[in-house]
C-alpha cells in the first residue's frame, strides 16, 4: 500500500471512529483547508526573511503540524471526492512542465503568459 493511501486510510478512520463525516462537507472540507493553510502562514507573518531562517531552527515541529493538518485536509477531500492525488499531481506536473518551459521559464517568477 502506498503511504497516500496509508496516510488516508488512517485519516478515514480517526474521523470515521468519531463520526465527523457528517460535518465534512465538501465547502466545510474546502474552508478547513484555507483555514490550516492559513495558520502556516502565520509562522511566517512579519518576520524578515533572517527571522523567519531562525525562527524555523526552533518551530520545525509546530509548522509540521500545520503543515500535517492541510495534508489531512487535502487527502479527505480527495478520499470523499474520489480524486486519486497521486495520478492528478503527476497531470499537473505535466501541465506546469508546458506551460513553464525550462528556456523561457527558468530563474524567472514571471506567470506563464508573461513569459
Amino acid at each position: 500500500m502506498s503511504d497516500i493511501k496509508e496516510i488516508t486510510k488512517r485519516i478515514v478512520e480517526l474521523r470515521d471512529e468519531r463520526d465527523w463525516k457528517q460535518f465534512h462537507t465538501p465547502k466545510d472540507m474546502a474552508l478547513s483547508l484555507v483555514l490550516e493553510a492559513a495558520e502556516v502562514l502565520e509562522h511566517f507573518q512579519w518576520k524578515t526573511r533572517e527571522d523567519v531562517e531562525e525562527y524555523i531552527k526552533t518551530h520545525k515541529a509546530e509548522i509540521g503540524d500545520e503543515l500535517a493538518d492541510v495534508l489531512c485536509w487535502v487527502l479527505l477531500m480527495c478520499n470523499d471526492l474520489d480524486i486519486d492525488i497521486y495520478k492528478a499531481s503527476l497531470e499537473k506536473m505535466e501541465k506546469t512542465e508546458k506551460k513553464y518551459p525550462i528556456d523561457k521559464a527558468k530563474g524567472r517568477a514571471d506567470k506563464y503568459n508573461k513569459l
